[in-house]
Protein backbone atom coordinates (compact mmCIF):
# COMPACT_ATOMS: atom_id res chain seq x y z
CA UNK A 1 0.00 0.00 0.00
CA UNK A 2 1.36 3.46 -0.87
CA UNK A 3 1.91 6.16 1.73
CA UNK A 4 -1.05 8.19 0.49
CA UNK A 5 -3.35 5.16 0.47
CA UNK A 6 -2.38 4.34 4.03
CA UNK A 7 -3.09 7.90 5.09
CA UNK A 8 -6.45 7.90 3.34
CA UNK A 9 -7.69 5.46 5.96
CA UNK A 10 -7.17 8.11 8.62
CA UNK A 11 -10.22 10.01 7.50
CA UNK A 12 -9.93 13.70 6.78
CA UNK A 13 -8.08 15.46 4.02
CA UNK A 14 -6.43 17.74 6.54
CA UNK A 15 -4.94 14.84 8.47
CA UNK A 16 -3.34 13.59 5.28
CA UNK A 17 -2.18 17.10 4.40
CA UNK A 18 -0.74 17.63 7.86
CA UNK A 19 1.24 14.42 7.68
CA UNK A 20 2.53 14.65 4.12
CA UNK A 21 2.74 18.40 3.67
CA UNK A 22 6.16 20.06 3.56
CA UNK A 23 6.74 23.78 3.48
CA UNK A 24 9.82 23.65 1.33
CA UNK A 25 10.37 24.35 -2.33
CA UNK A 26 9.86 21.48 -4.73
CA UNK A 27 11.36 18.44 -2.98
CA UNK A 28 11.05 14.74 -3.46
CA UNK A 29 11.40 11.49 -1.55
CA UNK A 30 11.58 8.38 -3.68
CA UNK A 31 10.34 5.03 -2.47
CA UNK A 32 11.97 1.87 -3.80
CA UNK A 33 9.14 -0.19 -2.43
CA UNK A 34 6.68 1.36 -4.86
CA UNK A 35 8.69 3.15 -7.50
CA UNK A 36 6.86 6.33 -6.58
CA UNK A 37 7.76 9.85 -5.51
CA UNK A 38 6.48 12.11 -2.77
CA UNK A 39 6.35 15.54 -4.37
CA UNK A 40 6.32 18.77 -2.41
CA UNK A 41 5.23 21.83 -4.35
CA UNK A 42 3.38 25.03 -3.59
CA UNK A 43 3.05 24.25 0.12
CA UNK A 44 1.09 21.04 -0.51
CA UNK A 45 2.15 17.48 -0.95
CA UNK A 46 1.06 14.88 -3.44
CA UNK A 47 2.10 11.29 -3.87
CA UNK A 48 2.83 9.87 -7.27
CA UNK A 49 2.74 6.11 -7.07
CA UNK A 50 0.82 2.99 -7.85
CA UNK A 51 -0.48 0.52 -5.30
CA UNK A 52 1.44 -2.68 -5.72
CA UNK A 53 3.04 -5.42 -3.62
CA UNK A 54 6.38 -4.62 -2.04
CA UNK A 55 9.09 -5.22 -4.61
CA UNK A 56 12.41 -6.55 -3.45
CA UNK A 57 14.90 -5.04 -5.90
CA UNK A 58 18.03 -6.79 -7.07
CA UNK A 59 20.66 -4.59 -5.51
CA UNK A 60 23.88 -4.29 -7.46
CA UNK A 61 26.77 -6.07 -5.83
CA UNK A 62 30.38 -5.08 -5.86
CA UNK A 63 33.17 -7.58 -6.19
CA UNK A 64 35.15 -7.08 -2.98
CA UNK A 65 38.87 -6.54 -2.89
CA UNK A 66 40.87 -9.59 -1.93
CA UNK A 67 42.78 -7.44 0.53
CA UNK A 68 39.78 -6.40 2.59
CA UNK A 69 38.57 -7.66 5.95
CA UNK A 70 37.39 -11.28 6.03
CA UNK A 71 33.81 -11.96 7.09
CA UNK A 72 34.77 -13.80 10.22
CA UNK A 73 31.64 -14.83 12.15
CA UNK A 74 32.94 -17.35 14.67
CA UNK A 75 32.43 -21.06 15.04
CA UNK A 76 28.64 -20.86 14.84
CA UNK A 77 28.93 -19.79 11.22
CA UNK A 78 31.78 -22.13 10.27
CA UNK A 79 29.66 -24.01 7.73
CA UNK A 80 28.07 -20.99 6.07
CA UNK A 81 28.77 -20.16 2.48
CA UNK A 82 30.82 -17.12 3.44
CA UNK A 83 33.17 -19.17 5.57
CA UNK A 84 33.51 -22.30 3.49
CA UNK A 85 37.09 -22.95 2.36
CA UNK A 86 36.40 -21.93 -1.22
CA UNK A 87 35.02 -18.57 -0.03
CA UNK A 88 37.60 -17.60 2.60
CA UNK A 89 38.96 -15.03 0.16
CA UNK A 90 35.65 -13.13 0.09
CA UNK A 91 35.85 -9.87 2.02
CA UNK A 92 33.17 -7.57 3.43
CA UNK A 93 32.84 -4.25 1.66
CA UNK A 94 29.30 -3.32 2.72
CA UNK A 95 28.03 -1.85 5.99
CA UNK A 96 24.29 -2.15 6.66
CA UNK A 97 22.63 -0.10 9.41
CA UNK A 98 19.01 -0.02 10.57
CA UNK A 99 17.74 3.03 12.44
CA UNK A 100 14.42 2.54 14.21
CA UNK A 101 12.70 5.92 14.32
CA UNK A 102 12.84 8.72 11.75
CA UNK A 103 12.50 11.81 13.93
CA UNK A 104 15.33 14.31 14.49
CA UNK A 105 17.49 11.89 16.50
CA UNK A 106 17.23 9.17 13.84
CA UNK A 107 17.85 11.53 10.92
CA UNK A 108 20.79 13.26 12.59
CA UNK A 109 22.30 9.88 13.45
CA UNK A 110 22.06 8.85 9.79
CA UNK A 111 23.49 12.18 8.65
CA UNK A 112 26.57 11.98 10.86
CA UNK A 113 27.12 8.30 10.22
CA UNK A 114 27.38 9.03 6.51
CA UNK A 115 29.57 12.13 6.81
CA UNK A 116 31.83 10.63 9.49
CA UNK A 117 32.40 7.34 7.68
CA UNK A 118 33.16 9.12 4.41
CA UNK A 119 35.59 11.42 6.18
CA UNK A 120 37.22 8.48 7.95
CA UNK A 121 37.52 6.58 4.69
CA UNK A 122 39.13 9.51 2.91
CA UNK A 123 41.74 9.92 5.64
CA UNK A 124 42.34 6.18 5.85
CA UNK A 125 42.80 5.79 2.10
CA UNK A 126 45.23 8.68 2.03
CA UNK A 127 47.16 7.06 4.88
CA UNK A 128 47.08 3.63 3.19
CA UNK A 129 48.34 5.14 -0.05
CA UNK A 130 51.26 6.81 1.70
CA UNK A 131 52.15 3.60 3.56
CA UNK A 132 51.98 1.55 0.36
CA UNK A 133 54.40 3.91 -1.33
CA UNK A 134 56.80 3.59 1.62
CA UNK A 135 56.44 -0.19 1.97
CA UNK A 136 56.50 -0.82 -1.76
CA UNK A 137 59.73 1.06 -2.24
CA UNK A 138 61.41 -1.23 0.30
CA UNK A 139 59.83 -4.67 -0.05
CA UNK A 140 57.43 -4.55 -2.95
CA UNK A 141 54.54 -5.45 -0.61
CA UNK A 142 51.31 -3.49 -0.08
CA UNK A 143 49.82 -2.78 3.35
CA UNK A 144 46.55 -4.36 4.42
CA UNK A 145 43.78 -1.69 4.12
CA UNK A 146 41.42 -1.09 7.05
CA UNK A 147 37.76 -2.11 7.21
CA UNK A 148 36.64 1.50 6.66
CA UNK A 149 39.04 1.82 3.76
CA UNK A 150 37.48 -1.23 2.09
CA UNK A 151 33.87 -0.05 2.27
CA UNK A 152 32.14 0.38 -1.08
CA UNK A 153 28.57 0.76 0.16
CA UNK A 154 26.94 2.12 3.30
CA UNK A 155 23.23 1.25 3.41
CA UNK A 156 21.05 2.93 6.05
CA UNK A 157 17.42 1.86 6.40
CA UNK A 158 15.13 4.23 8.30
CA UNK A 159 12.27 2.27 9.90
CA UNK A 160 9.14 3.86 11.35
CA UNK A 161 5.79 2.56 12.55
CA UNK A 162 4.05 5.55 10.94
CA UNK A 163 3.54 5.82 7.17
CA UNK A 164 5.46 9.12 7.06
CA UNK A 165 8.88 10.13 8.40
CA UNK A 166 10.25 12.87 10.69
CA UNK A 167 8.52 12.05 13.99
CA UNK A 168 7.93 14.96 16.36
CA UNK A 169 8.87 17.50 13.69
CA UNK A 170 5.47 16.62 12.21
CA UNK A 171 3.45 15.66 15.26
CA UNK A 172 5.13 17.51 18.15
CA UNK A 173 6.13 20.98 17.02
CA UNK A 174 3.41 23.58 17.61
CA UNK A 175 1.43 24.37 14.42
CA UNK A 176 2.15 28.10 14.75
CA UNK A 177 5.90 27.46 14.82
CA UNK A 178 6.33 26.78 11.11
CA UNK A 179 9.89 28.10 11.16
CA UNK A 180 10.91 25.30 13.54
CA UNK A 181 9.57 22.73 11.09
CA UNK A 182 11.94 23.94 8.39
CA UNK A 183 14.44 21.37 9.63
CA UNK A 184 12.24 18.83 7.82
CA UNK A 185 13.57 20.27 4.56
CA UNK A 186 17.10 19.32 5.59
CA UNK A 187 15.98 15.77 6.33
CA UNK A 188 14.27 15.48 2.93
CA UNK A 189 17.49 16.60 1.26
CA UNK A 190 19.39 14.00 3.28
CA UNK A 191 17.21 11.27 1.78
CA UNK A 192 17.53 12.74 -1.71
CA UNK A 193 21.30 13.10 -1.59
CA UNK A 194 21.61 9.46 -0.52
CA UNK A 195 18.93 8.09 -2.79
CA UNK A 196 19.36 4.40 -3.60
CA UNK A 197 19.50 3.92 -7.34
CA UNK A 198 20.81 0.44 -7.97
CA UNK A 199 21.27 1.20 -11.65
CA UNK A 200 23.80 3.90 -10.85
CA UNK A 201 27.34 2.65 -10.57
CA UNK A 202 29.55 3.78 -7.74
CA UNK A 203 31.10 7.12 -8.49
CA UNK A 204 34.86 7.20 -8.70
CA UNK A 205 37.16 9.84 -7.40
CA UNK A 206 40.88 9.89 -6.78
CA UNK A 207 41.27 10.09 -3.01
CA UNK A 208 44.88 10.20 -1.98
CA UNK A 209 46.17 8.54 -5.13
CA UNK A 210 46.29 8.52 -8.88
CA UNK A 211 43.58 5.90 -9.38
CA UNK A 212 45.92 3.59 -11.21
CA UNK A 213 48.52 0.97 -10.48
CA UNK A 214 49.28 -0.02 -6.91
CA UNK A 215 46.92 2.62 -5.49
CA UNK A 216 43.95 1.28 -7.43
CA UNK A 217 41.90 0.60 -4.30
CA UNK A 218 41.80 4.30 -3.35
CA UNK A 219 39.81 5.32 -6.44
CA UNK A 220 36.47 3.82 -5.35
CA UNK A 221 34.50 6.30 -3.27
CA UNK A 222 32.01 4.68 -0.93
CA UNK A 223 28.39 4.93 -2.03
CA UNK A 224 25.87 5.74 0.72
CA UNK A 225 22.15 5.01 0.45
CA UNK A 226 19.15 5.78 2.66
CA UNK A 227 15.64 4.35 2.29
CA UNK A 228 12.49 4.81 4.32
CA UNK A 229 10.43 1.82 5.44
CA UNK A 230 7.23 3.20 6.94
CA UNK A 231 4.28 1.41 8.53
CA UNK A 232 6.68 -1.13 10.04
CA UNK A 233 6.29 -1.72 13.77
CA UNK A 234 9.34 -3.23 15.39
CA UNK A 235 8.18 -5.82 17.91
CA UNK A 236 5.14 -6.70 15.83
CA UNK A 237 5.97 -6.80 12.12
CA UNK A 238 9.62 -7.61 12.73
CA UNK A 239 11.44 -8.32 15.97
CA UNK A 240 14.43 -6.46 17.34
CA UNK A 241 16.46 -9.66 17.23
CA UNK A 242 15.60 -10.16 13.55
CA UNK A 243 16.91 -6.67 12.84
CA UNK A 244 20.09 -7.35 14.78
CA UNK A 245 20.58 -10.56 12.80
CA UNK A 246 19.92 -8.91 9.44
CA UNK A 247 21.98 -5.74 9.91
CA UNK A 248 25.53 -5.05 10.97
CA UNK A 249 24.37 -2.30 13.34
CA UNK A 250 20.97 -1.32 14.76
CA UNK A 251 20.26 2.11 16.30
CA UNK A 252 17.11 2.70 18.37
CA UNK A 253 15.85 6.27 17.95
CA UNK A 254 12.07 5.95 18.30
CA UNK A 255 11.80 8.45 21.15
CA UNK A 256 9.24 8.51 23.95
CA UNK A 257 5.78 7.14 23.26
CA UNK A 258 4.32 7.32 26.76
CA UNK A 259 3.98 9.81 29.65
CA UNK A 260 5.11 10.22 33.20
CA UNK A 261 2.18 9.87 35.58
CA UNK A 262 1.03 12.45 38.11
CA UNK A 263 0.46 11.20 41.66
CA UNK A 264 -2.84 13.06 41.81
CA UNK A 265 -4.29 11.02 38.95
CA UNK A 266 -6.95 8.85 40.53
CA UNK A 267 -6.65 5.09 40.10
CA UNK A 268 -10.23 4.26 41.07
CA UNK A 269 -11.86 6.22 38.29
CA UNK A 270 -10.69 8.03 35.19
CA UNK A 271 -12.65 11.23 35.07
CA UNK A 272 -13.51 12.45 31.61
CA UNK A 273 -11.43 15.54 30.97
CA UNK A 274 -8.00 14.38 32.20
CA UNK A 275 -5.49 13.79 29.41
CA UNK A 276 -1.80 13.95 28.73
CA UNK A 277 -0.44 16.99 26.90
CA UNK A 278 1.21 14.53 24.49
CA UNK A 279 -2.24 13.29 23.41
CA UNK A 280 -3.55 16.82 22.96
CA UNK A 281 -0.50 17.96 20.95
CA UNK A 282 -0.60 14.88 18.70
CA UNK A 283 -4.33 15.41 18.13
CA UNK A 284 -4.15 19.05 17.05
CA UNK A 285 -1.15 18.19 14.83
CA UNK A 286 -3.13 15.50 12.98
CA UNK A 287 -1.30 12.40 14.22
CA UNK A 288 -3.29 9.43 12.85
CA UNK A 289 -3.17 7.55 16.17
CA UNK A 290 -4.97 10.39 17.96
CA UNK A 291 -7.65 11.57 15.54
CA UNK A 292 -10.27 9.74 17.63
CA UNK A 293 -9.44 11.97 20.63
CA UNK A 294 -11.39 14.77 18.99
CA UNK A 295 -14.66 13.32 20.30
CA UNK A 296 -13.27 13.36 23.84
CA UNK A 297 -12.10 16.97 23.63
CA UNK A 298 -15.36 17.97 21.94
CA UNK A 299 -17.47 16.51 24.75
CA UNK A 300 -15.39 18.26 27.41
CA UNK A 301 -15.07 21.70 25.82
CA UNK A 302 -18.46 21.72 24.11
CA UNK A 303 -20.72 19.98 26.60
CA UNK A 304 -24.28 20.64 27.68
CA UNK A 305 -23.32 23.62 29.82
CA UNK A 306 -19.76 24.19 28.63
CA UNK A 307 -18.40 25.91 25.56
CA UNK A 308 -14.88 27.18 24.86
CA UNK A 309 -16.09 30.66 25.75
CA UNK A 310 -16.67 29.63 29.38
CA UNK A 311 -14.41 26.56 29.67
CA UNK A 312 -11.51 26.38 32.10
CA UNK A 313 -8.44 24.29 31.41
CA UNK A 314 -5.59 23.46 33.78
CA UNK A 315 -2.18 22.41 32.45
CA UNK A 316 0.06 20.73 35.02
CA UNK A 317 3.74 21.28 34.24
CA UNK A 318 5.77 24.25 33.05
CA UNK A 319 7.87 23.16 30.10
CA UNK A 320 7.59 24.42 26.54
CA UNK A 321 4.98 21.77 25.66
CA UNK A 322 2.72 23.08 28.44
CA UNK A 323 3.07 26.65 27.21
CA UNK A 324 2.44 25.56 23.61
CA UNK A 325 -0.84 23.97 24.70
CA UNK A 326 -1.84 27.10 26.62
CA UNK A 327 -1.12 29.34 23.64
CA UNK A 328 -3.05 27.14 21.19
CA UNK A 329 -6.06 27.00 23.54
CA UNK A 330 -6.04 30.77 23.98
CA UNK A 331 -5.55 31.76 20.33
CA UNK A 332 -8.60 30.07 18.90
CA UNK A 333 -9.67 29.48 15.32
CA UNK A 334 -9.19 33.03 14.05
CA UNK A 335 -5.49 33.11 14.93
CA UNK A 336 -4.77 29.49 14.03
CA UNK A 337 -6.51 29.04 10.69
CA UNK A 338 -3.40 30.01 8.71
CA UNK A 339 -1.11 27.69 10.66
CA UNK A 340 -0.35 23.97 10.29
CA UNK A 341 -3.07 22.94 12.77
CA UNK A 342 -5.33 20.06 11.72
CA UNK A 343 -8.73 21.36 10.57
CA UNK A 344 -10.57 19.00 12.92
CA UNK A 345 -9.07 20.89 15.89
CA UNK A 346 -10.33 24.34 14.88
CA UNK A 347 -14.01 23.74 15.49
CA UNK A 348 -13.36 22.06 18.85
CA UNK A 349 -11.18 24.91 20.14
CA UNK A 350 -13.53 27.50 18.67
CA UNK A 351 -12.60 31.09 19.50
CA UNK A 352 -10.36 29.91 22.32
CA UNK A 353 -11.05 28.82 25.88
CA UNK A 354 -11.98 31.38 28.50
CA UNK A 355 -9.31 30.54 31.07
CA UNK A 356 -6.15 28.46 30.94
CA UNK A 357 -4.03 27.94 34.05
CA UNK A 358 -0.48 26.63 33.76
CA UNK A 359 0.51 25.21 37.14
CA UNK A 360 3.97 24.47 38.55
CA UNK A 361 5.11 23.03 41.90
CA UNK A 362 8.22 25.20 42.11
CA UNK A 363 9.11 28.78 41.23
CA UNK A 364 9.64 30.58 37.93
CA UNK A 365 13.41 30.30 38.23
CA UNK A 366 13.09 26.51 38.14
CA UNK A 367 10.66 26.53 35.21
CA UNK A 368 11.64 24.42 32.19
CA UNK A 369 10.24 26.89 29.65
CA UNK A 370 12.32 29.18 27.43
CA UNK A 371 11.95 32.92 27.04
CA UNK A 372 10.52 32.58 23.53
CA UNK A 373 7.43 30.72 24.77
CA UNK A 374 6.89 33.21 27.62
CA UNK A 375 7.23 36.16 25.26
CA UNK A 376 4.62 34.68 22.92
CA UNK A 377 2.13 34.54 25.79
CA UNK A 378 2.75 38.21 26.60
CA UNK A 379 1.89 39.09 22.99
CA UNK A 380 -1.45 37.30 22.68
CA UNK A 381 -3.76 39.69 20.85
CA UNK A 382 -7.07 38.91 22.55
CA UNK A 383 -6.10 37.32 25.87
CA UNK A 384 -4.63 38.62 29.10
CA UNK A 385 -1.46 37.03 30.43
CA UNK A 386 -1.74 36.86 34.23
CA UNK A 387 1.26 36.49 36.57
CA UNK A 388 1.01 36.91 40.36
CA UNK A 389 3.89 38.99 41.73
CA UNK A 390 3.51 37.37 45.18
CA UNK A 391 4.15 33.93 43.66
CA UNK A 392 7.28 35.25 41.94
CA UNK A 393 8.57 36.50 45.29
CA UNK A 394 7.77 33.18 47.00
CA UNK A 395 9.97 31.37 44.51
CA UNK A 396 12.77 33.94 44.60
CA UNK A 397 14.48 32.44 47.66
CA UNK A 398 18.10 33.20 48.49
CA UNK A 399 18.96 29.82 47.02
CA UNK A 400 17.07 30.67 43.83
CA UNK A 401 19.04 33.93 43.64
CA UNK A 402 22.21 31.82 43.72
CA UNK A 403 20.89 29.89 40.72
CA UNK A 404 20.41 33.15 38.82
CA UNK A 405 23.97 34.29 39.59
CA UNK A 406 25.57 30.96 38.70
CA UNK A 407 27.43 30.49 35.38
CA UNK A 408 24.90 30.01 32.60
CA UNK A 409 22.18 31.82 34.53
CA UNK A 410 21.71 34.65 32.04
CA UNK A 411 18.69 33.07 30.25
CA UNK A 412 16.94 32.70 33.62
CA UNK A 413 17.73 36.33 34.50
CA UNK A 414 16.03 37.44 31.29
CA UNK A 415 12.99 35.25 32.03
CA UNK A 416 12.84 36.67 35.57
CA UNK A 417 12.70 40.23 34.23
CA UNK A 418 10.08 39.38 31.59
CA UNK A 419 7.81 37.71 34.15
CA UNK A 420 8.18 40.58 36.63
CA UNK A 421 7.17 43.01 33.88
CA UNK A 422 4.17 40.78 33.15
CA UNK A 423 3.27 40.77 36.85
CA UNK A 424 3.37 44.58 36.86
CA UNK A 425 1.00 44.65 33.88
CA UNK A 426 -1.28 42.19 35.68
CA UNK A 427 -1.47 44.49 38.71
CA UNK A 428 -2.65 47.31 36.47
CA UNK A 429 -5.64 45.35 35.18
CA UNK A 430 -8.78 46.76 36.77
CA UNK A 431 -11.29 44.16 35.63
CA UNK A 432 -12.69 46.35 32.88
CA UNK A 433 -10.34 45.09 30.17
CA UNK A 434 -11.71 44.03 26.80
CA UNK A 435 -10.24 40.53 26.83
CA UNK A 436 -12.53 37.76 27.97
CA UNK A 437 -9.76 35.15 27.66
CA UNK A 438 -7.00 34.70 30.22
CA UNK A 439 -3.82 32.65 30.49
CA UNK A 440 -2.59 32.34 34.07
CA UNK A 441 0.94 31.23 34.87
CA UNK A 442 0.90 30.10 38.49
CA UNK A 443 3.81 28.98 40.64
CA UNK A 444 4.30 27.17 43.95
CA UNK A 445 1.21 24.94 43.66
CA UNK A 446 1.05 21.15 43.75
CA UNK A 447 -2.07 19.34 42.45
CA UNK A 448 -3.33 16.84 45.01
CA UNK A 449 -6.61 15.51 43.70
CA UNK A 450 -8.99 15.74 40.76
CA UNK A 451 -12.59 16.35 41.82
CA UNK A 452 -15.66 15.39 39.74
CA UNK A 453 -18.16 17.92 38.49
CA UNK A 454 -21.20 17.90 40.83
CA UNK A 455 -23.50 18.25 37.80
CA UNK A 456 -21.88 15.27 36.04
CA UNK A 457 -19.73 13.05 38.31
CA UNK A 458 -18.18 11.36 35.27
CA UNK A 459 -16.44 14.60 34.31
CA UNK A 460 -13.70 16.70 35.87
CA UNK A 461 -14.92 19.69 37.83
CA UNK A 462 -11.94 21.03 39.77
CA UNK A 463 -8.41 20.34 41.01
CA UNK A 464 -7.46 20.43 44.68
CA UNK A 465 -4.01 22.04 45.03
CA UNK A 466 -1.67 22.76 47.93
CA UNK A 467 0.65 25.70 48.33
CA UNK A 468 4.33 24.75 48.38
CA UNK A 469 7.61 26.28 49.49
CA UNK A 470 11.14 25.62 48.30
CA UNK A 471 13.70 23.71 50.38
CA UNK A 472 17.17 22.47 49.52
CA UNK A 473 20.41 23.50 47.88
CA UNK A 474 20.84 25.41 44.65
CA UNK A 475 19.70 23.47 41.57
CA UNK A 476 18.26 20.78 43.86
CA UNK A 477 15.37 22.63 45.52
CA UNK A 478 12.22 20.63 46.09
CA UNK A 479 8.62 21.71 46.62
CA UNK A 480 7.44 21.07 50.18
CA UNK A 481 3.83 21.29 51.34
CA UNK A 482 2.65 24.23 53.46
CA UNK A 483 -0.76 22.55 54.01
CA UNK A 484 -2.54 25.57 52.51
CA UNK A 485 -5.23 24.24 50.14
CA UNK A 486 -7.00 25.85 47.20
CA UNK A 487 -9.60 24.41 44.82
CA UNK A 488 -9.22 25.56 41.22
CA UNK A 489 -12.16 25.02 38.81
CA UNK A 490 -11.28 23.07 35.64
CA UNK A 491 -13.28 21.33 32.91
CA UNK A 492 -10.15 19.80 31.39
CA UNK A 493 -6.67 19.01 32.70
CA UNK A 494 -3.60 18.33 30.57
CA UNK A 495 -0.70 16.61 32.31
CA UNK A 496 2.62 17.86 30.95
CA UNK A 497 5.29 16.63 33.37
CA UNK A 498 7.39 14.74 30.83
CA UNK A 499 7.35 12.06 28.18
CA UNK A 500 8.58 8.53 28.84
CA UNK A 501 10.13 5.87 26.61
CA UNK A 502 8.81 2.33 26.40
CA UNK A 503 10.63 -0.96 25.90
CA UNK A 504 10.29 -2.93 22.67
CA UNK A 505 8.42 -6.23 23.24
CA UNK A 506 11.40 -8.54 22.70
CA UNK A 507 14.08 -6.30 24.21
CA UNK A 508 16.03 -7.81 27.10
CA UNK A 509 14.60 -6.27 30.28
CA UNK A 510 18.14 -5.86 31.60
CA UNK A 511 18.79 -3.30 28.85
CA UNK A 512 15.91 -0.99 29.78
CA UNK A 513 15.49 1.38 32.73
CA UNK A 514 11.76 1.35 33.49
CA UNK A 515 11.94 4.19 36.01
CA UNK A 516 13.59 6.58 33.56
CA UNK A 517 12.00 5.22 30.40
CA UNK A 518 15.38 5.00 28.67
CA UNK A 519 17.59 2.29 27.21
CA UNK A 520 20.67 1.70 29.36
CA UNK A 521 23.73 2.82 27.48
CA UNK A 522 27.23 4.19 27.64
CA UNK A 523 27.43 7.14 25.25
CA UNK A 524 24.92 5.42 22.97
CA UNK A 525 26.42 1.93 23.15
CA UNK A 526 23.91 -0.62 24.45
CA UNK A 527 25.02 -4.16 23.73
CA UNK A 528 26.83 -5.88 20.88
CA UNK A 529 25.66 -4.26 17.64
CA UNK A 530 22.82 -2.37 19.35
CA UNK A 531 22.99 1.41 19.92
CA UNK A 532 20.58 4.17 20.97
CA UNK A 533 20.12 7.86 20.20
CA UNK A 534 17.85 10.76 21.20
CA UNK A 535 15.27 10.83 23.97
CA UNK A 536 15.41 7.06 24.33
CA UNK A 537 19.08 7.50 25.18
CA UNK A 538 19.12 10.60 27.43
CA UNK A 539 15.49 11.14 28.40
CA UNK A 540 12.97 13.72 27.07
CA UNK A 541 15.00 16.91 27.26
CA UNK A 542 16.24 19.66 25.00
CA UNK A 543 15.12 21.08 21.68
CA UNK A 544 15.46 19.66 18.16
CA UNK A 545 19.03 20.95 17.90
CA UNK A 546 20.01 19.09 21.08
CA UNK A 547 19.84 15.90 19.04
CA UNK A 548 22.81 16.97 16.93
CA UNK A 549 25.43 16.60 19.68
CA UNK A 550 23.60 13.53 20.96
CA UNK A 551 23.70 11.85 17.54
CA UNK A 552 27.39 12.68 17.08
CA UNK A 553 28.09 11.06 20.46
CA UNK A 554 26.34 7.83 19.41
CA UNK A 555 28.06 7.85 16.01
CA UNK A 556 31.45 8.21 17.72
CA UNK A 557 30.66 5.15 19.86
CA UNK A 558 29.75 3.17 16.75
CA UNK A 559 32.85 4.11 14.80
CA UNK A 560 35.38 3.69 17.58
CA UNK A 561 35.01 -0.08 17.35
CA UNK A 562 33.04 -0.65 14.14
CA UNK A 563 35.44 -3.28 12.75
CA UNK A 564 35.18 -5.54 15.78
CA UNK A 565 31.41 -4.97 16.05
CA UNK A 566 30.89 -6.11 12.47
CA UNK A 567 33.20 -9.10 12.94
CA UNK A 568 31.55 -10.29 16.14
CA UNK A 569 27.91 -9.30 15.70
CA UNK A 570 27.37 -8.19 12.10
CA UNK A 571 24.99 -9.60 9.52
CA UNK A 572 25.76 -12.82 7.70
CA UNK A 573 24.00 -11.66 4.54
CA UNK A 574 25.05 -9.28 1.83
CA UNK A 575 22.15 -6.86 2.44
CA UNK A 576 20.12 -6.21 5.57
CA UNK A 577 17.73 -4.28 3.34
CA UNK A 578 16.97 -7.34 1.25
CA UNK A 579 16.51 -9.47 4.37
CA UNK A 580 14.06 -6.96 5.86
CA UNK A 581 12.08 -6.59 2.64
CA UNK A 582 11.81 -10.36 2.28
CA UNK A 583 10.44 -10.60 5.84
CA UNK A 584 7.89 -7.84 5.19
CA UNK A 585 6.71 -9.46 1.96
CA UNK A 586 6.43 -12.84 3.67
CA UNK A 587 4.36 -11.32 6.49
CA UNK A 588 2.25 -9.21 4.10
CA UNK A 589 3.19 -5.95 5.75
CA UNK A 590 2.05 -2.99 3.66
CA UNK A 591 4.83 -0.41 3.55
Amino acid sequence: MSVINALSRVGTRNVRDTFICSYAKRLRIRSHAHGGSLLFAGGRACFSSVTMPLHVPSWSSHEPSSTCLSQSRGSSYSTTKENSPQNQHKKKDNLSIAIVGTGPSGCYTAKYLISSIKQMQKKQLEKDAQENVAIGSKSGRKSEPSFIGCLKTLDIDMIDRLPTPFGLVRSGVAPDHQEVKNVENDFVKLFESNHDDSSTSTENSAVGGTGTGENDHVTNEMKSTMVFRGNVQVGKDVTLQELRDAYDIVVLAYGCESDRKLEAQTSEQRLKGIYSAREFVAWYNGHPDFVHMGKEFQSVLNGRETTPSNARVMIVGQGNVALDCARILAKGKKSLIDTDIASHALDVIGDGVAETTVLGRRGHIQGAFTIKEIRELTKLEDADFIVDEKELEMGATLTSQEELKAPGGRPKVRIDKLLRDAATNTAQLDGSDNHHKKVKLRFMWNPLKFEPDPADPSKLGSVICERTELKGEAFAQTAVSTEHIEEIPANMALISIGYKGIKLPDMDTALFDESKGTVKNTRGKVDGNLFVSGWLKRGPSGIIGTNIADAKDTVASILVDVENIVEDYGSQGESGREDLDELLVEREVQV
